[in-house]
């Protein structure tokens, strides 16, 4: 056998294990365009995944991962922006409201992603988001698209599973 053929015996092998690297002319396969971003594209992702999502009234799509609600939101001028929004699955007492500031900034200054933070409803419920938002204006593609939308999902859910250790829900505990 000479190289040549050595050569693409071991394409091929490839090929079939990993995709093939090179286009039928023999010349480098052409990456994927950065396309713009829309909520049709998430949605096909969310599809594509066999994820159970809906789209509220303002045309924002949402689901529940884990007990827990996350958007995915298009934001910008010209929908360039992003966001995956999670909330926990649990309401606190205005009286824990500076502990889980502290968990907050805690999770913040040690990760990355995704920001952690909480709201204060106006009956002076506790609730605790998390965010994760890139900035896509040049456009993204398609593998580009789900490491954004999985990088909110699950970093999103450590955040709230440190929660949930910290703060174990008394009814999953036998009396």
């Amino acid at each position: 056998m000479d190289d040549q053929e050595l050569r693409e015996r071991v394409e091929g092998l490839l090929a079939r294990v990993v995709g093939s690297p090179r286009g039928r002319t023999g010349q480098p396969a052409q990456e994927p365009l950065p396309a713009p971003l829309s909520h049709d594209r998430v949605s096909a992702w969310l599809e594509r995944s066999g994820f159970t999502y809906f789209t509220d009234s303002d045309g924002d799509i949402g689901g529940l991962w884990h007990g827990r609600l996350f958007y995915f939101l298009v934001l910008g001028e010209r929908e360039e922006v992003l966001q995956v929004r999670g909330q926990w699955h649990r309401e606190a007492t205005i009286e824990r409201l500076e502990e889980l500031l502290e968990a907050c900034n805690s999770w913040n200054a040690d990760h990355i992603w995704p920001k952690a933070y909480t709201r204060v409803r106006d009956d002076g419920g506790v609730v605790v988001c998390t965010e994760c938002t890139v900035d896509v204006e040049p456009g993204v593609t398609d593998d580009q698209l789900a490491q954004h939308l999985q990088c909110g999902l699950i970093t999103g859910s450590m955040f709230f599973d440190s929660l949930d250790e910290t703060y174990p829900d008394p009814l999953q505990e036998a009396p």
